[in-house]
């Protein structure tokens, strides 16, 4: 539907406006067709109900985000990105610079309407709307975690919340983000798969090892993500597994920086492409590297230990951000951790000004966005007596507006997970934070945002979706890096792989219905002729109240007590083919030696599994990370070093294969 404004044509044209309004929809959406067989972006906006005004000047068309009646320089395609920031930038208010600095989490209705709370339940039931803090607080980012089972309601949902952005002072569109939604595993931190193609996580690639593979999984999630109005991705992680116990191993690569490093470059490029109009913003993270972790600790918590360098290995965890830096990464996340003793204060990357300025601005010279990781500012209560502190590492004394003031003067641009923007408004009214200094980070975040196309086009295509989210070649190669990325540990006697229906098995923590499509499943292990058993890393909650503290995978990493008593008592009765999902490298000595096999995999359905186990499909995958021998070995590495732990059970890079 074209909104009633359209019709206020260029007065000085001769042709009639019926027949300029036709003709102008037609060389409209033959000019949006024709961008979307370039570029893969979705198609005409119009079809979406926009209420945006086009006009014509001079014979060309534009949307006029400010409603005054003529082509502002921002609102002109033709006009160079620099001269469009800088007449957008004289036009906004301070508070609506200080909104476009934050970005947060926001529901998203079953019903697709914007300012709906539908069917939501939980934390999301009591978040605000994105029209509600586009409106009250200017914020023009948001991050998305729940998406309907459907993929095609928060299409319509995101067109429905653009054109609420269109319907504001200013016209500015919004952007939405997105954790990882394209693996099938456990990883605490990425968000639903359901819809979307299902791939092996992170150090499955970095088990395959295959550039173009990666690019091709980059691609497929770029064209998911645009599908829907997801165009900034909060990935990817690159931080290096050097200390085996910290909990988001399974976001990473590996801990080799060249390997890392070596995988990187192909993802950025597959999902930012070379022109930011037909691609996803990439918010690579998390510099300058988290993985030295000290006892593994994740400083999402307040019991966290902070990063350790005993290696003095500080630089090595670079590496795979220089490759970034190379690939043109649109933004860039600092991580929670302080660098014990790397700089001149102990505070956490966001607030270290040596890090943020000094490291990543002056000396790599890295002028895109940089985001902070999410909630630095505000306490979270999480229930009856219970807080989430904020990740105010080192300066937890400070106000939330002197935290605010000091993640600025660090060199950030924006705050991730927080609702704040009265405190940068505060701080410049009173004179403590300059207005040119905002404009700083304004700039880099108004560039994103023209860069991506959104001021010109930020409608998708809802009927489309289907035809893009989850399509058979997709969903193919999904399933294929679940299966080539494993790898084979032990094969005692070629025992693997099985021949298909020649076998009596017993199995545990696996779909038997899956199973029985390759073998005869018993209930007994003594009625077996081998057993398949599916196991998981070891962890062990710490301590807290806090429930999503206890969520993440933490602690030793070898089974103990019961646990491993009852997989060892298995072993010992029939042959067992061993599976275990590595999310980190886990500590399984006498599993692998009582095993007459052992595979592992990095995120695999059942029936990938199977495919693997019984010789449909080769596994191909070398270890991304050693396996230590003992958590004393793990004890006693370095946190910052690669690769160091004392005869280890399997050595990074370590795979058999069936031939």
């Amino acid at each position: 539907m074209i909104a009633a404004g359209f019709s206020r044509i260029y007065k000085q044209n001769k042709m009639s406006k019926k027949i300029l309004f036709i003709a102008g929809l037609f060389l409209l959406n033959i000019t949006l067709v024709h961008a979307q067989v370039k570029s893969g972006k979705p198609a005409s906006p119009r079809s979406q109900g926009s209420s945006s005004v086009m006009l014509v000047e001079g014979g060309r068309y534009y949307r006029d985000l400010n409603k005054n009646n003529k082509l502002d320089v921002y609102e002109d395609i033709q006009q160079s990105v620099d001269a469009r920031i800088e007449d957008l930038l004289n036009q906004m208010t301070l508070e609506e610079k200080a909104g476009m600095m934050f970005i947060n989490g926001a529901p998203v209705s079953q019903d697709a309407d914007p300012q709906g709370r539908v069917n939501l339940t939980g934390p999301a039931a009591r978040m605000a709307t994105v029209v509600e803090n586009m409106n009250a607080l200017k914020m023009t980012h948001f991050n998305i975690w729940d998406i309907p089972a459907d993929p095609s309601i928060f299409a319509t949902w995101y067109n429905r919340t653009q054109e609420a952005a269109e319907k504001t002072r200013l016209g500015i569109p919004i952007t939405i983000a997105s954790d990882p939604r394209h693996h099938l595993g456990k990883n605490v931190i990425g968000m639903s798969s359901t819809g979307f193609s299902q791939f092996c996580e992170m150090p499955g690639f970095a088990a395959i090892g295959d550039e173009n593979l990666v690019k091709q999984f980059a691609d497929i999630v770029r064209q998911e993500y645009m599908a829907i109005g997801i165009r900034e991705a909060l990935h990817p992680q690159i931080d290096l597994a050097t200390e085996p116990r910290w909990a988001r191993i399974s976001g990473n690569f590996s801990e080799d920086a060249k390997l890392t490093a070596r995988l990187v470059k192909p993802y950025i490029m597959g999902l930012q492409t070379s022109d930011l109009s037909s691609g996803v913003a990439c918010m690579t993270k998390h510099f300058p590297g988290g993985g030295p972790q000290k006892e593994g600790l994740d400083p999402h918590f307040a019991f966290q230990k902070g990063q350790i360098y005993p290696g003095k290995n500080f630089d090595y965890h670079l590496i795979p951000f220089e490759a970034a830096f190379q690939a043109g990464t649109a933004a860039i996340m600092p991580y929670y951790g302080v660098p014990t003793d790397q700089t001149d204060e102990n505070v956490g990357m966001s607030y270290n000004k040596t890090i943020i300025t000094q490291l990543l601005r002056k000396i790599y010279k890295y002028d895109g966005v940089v985001c902070t990781d999410w909630g630095l500012i505000s306490d979270v209560p999480m229930g009856p007596g219970v807080v989430w502190d904020a990740r105010a590492w080192g300066v937890e004394k400070l106000s939330p507006a002197e935290r605010v003031y000091k993640i600025i003067d660090a060199g950030c641009d924006q705050f991730g997970g927080e609702n704040k923007p009265d405190l940068v408004v505060q701080l410049v009214k009173e004179g403590k934070l300059s207005e040119s200094r905002i404009d700083e980070s304004i700039r880099r975040l108004l560039r994103q945002k023209f860069e991506l196309g959104l001021f010109d086009q930020p409608f998708v295509d809802d009927k489309n979706v289907p035809l893009v989210i989850g399509r058979p070649e997709a969903k193919a190669l999904g399933e294929k890096t679940q299966k080539i990325s494993m790898t084979l540990l032990k094969n005692d006697k070629a025992l693997l792989p099985l021949k298909k229906q020649k076998h009596k098995v017993y199995i545990e923590n696996i779909d038997s219905a899956t199973v029985a499509q390759y073998a005869t499943v018993v209930s007994s292990p003594k009625e077996a002729d081998f057993a398949i058993i599916r196991i998981n890393t070891p962890w062990y909650p710490v301590e807290t109240k806090n429930p999503f503290a206890a969520s993440f995978h933490h602690g030793d990493l070898d089974f103990k007590g019961k646990e491993k008593d009852k997989i060892m008592a298995l072993l010992k009765t029939v042959p067992t083919i061993v599976d275990i999902y590595l999310d980190r490298p886990a500590v399984i000595p006498e599993i692998a030696s009582g095993a007459a096999a052992l595979i592992a995999d990095y995120g695999a359905s059942d029936k990938s599994v199977c495919e693997v186990l019984f010789g449909n499909a080769q596994p191909q995958g070398k270890l991304p990370f050693e396996l230590p021998s003992s958590m004393e070995a793990v004890k006693n590495q370095k946190t910052d070093v690669p690769y160091d732990s004392v005869n280890p059970l399997y050595k990074f890079g370590f795979g058999l294969s069936y031939k």
